[in-house]
């Protein structure tokens, strides 16, 4: 499976199982009956819904978002569907739109471990066509998905365990209180 489309998208979530500090984050995506569930880094979900919601709006501007799209995308459930069994690890997201379909396209391709003595294998892609709200929808669920982890440190950005952590940020020499 070299390149893969889901087209069209009828349910999009970002989620994450697991306990703060030991998450497993997901993007599973469905149409019909065909299921994909991927594996990405907390920070792939994070800097994916901040971007999202910063340029959707300019989107609308040219265009309004259907009121029916909305509907349904308001109302999709957004946990995670069995199974859960990621298909591959991404390494790259990208966005891109069409226009004439207005339809985002989520390309999500996979991480390829670059080991120079072995054949590299050609990574696999699936490009997701959402729908502008479906996209807007998982974008903030994603976020209060990250949201919900352990909070960062406000010196270096590092997550806090509840027992506090070594802040790199004061070269290491005092705790900093959780």
């Amino acid at each position: 499976m070299p390149s893969h489309d889901l087209d069209p998208v009828t349910r999009l979530t970002a989620d994450a199982i697991g306990e703060p500090g030991a998450r497993t984050f997901l993007l599973q995506a469905a149409s019909g009956l065909q299921q994909i569930t991927l594996l990405v880094e907390k920070d792939q979900v994070r800097v994916l819904a901040e971007r999202v919601i910063a340029w959707l709006p300019e989107l609308a501007a040219d265009r309004p978002e259907d009121p029916g799209e909305v509907r349904a995308a308001e109302s999709a459930d957004l946990s995670l569907n069995e199974p859960v069994e990621p298909d591959f690890r991404v390494g790259q997201l990208a966005l891109t739109y069409d226009k004439d379909r207005d339809r985002v396209v989520v390309v999500a391709t996979e991480l390829v471990p670059d080991d120079d003595e072995a054949q590299t294998p050609e990574a696999r892609e699936v490009r997701l066509w959402v729908t502008r709200p479906q996209l807007r929808v998982m974008a903030r669920h994603g976020s209060q998905v990250v949201q919900r982890g352990r909070p960062p440190c406000p010196l270096c950005g590092n997550p806090l365990e509840p027992t506090g952590h070594v802040c790199p940020a004061q070269n290491g020499h005092r705790p900093t209180v959780a």
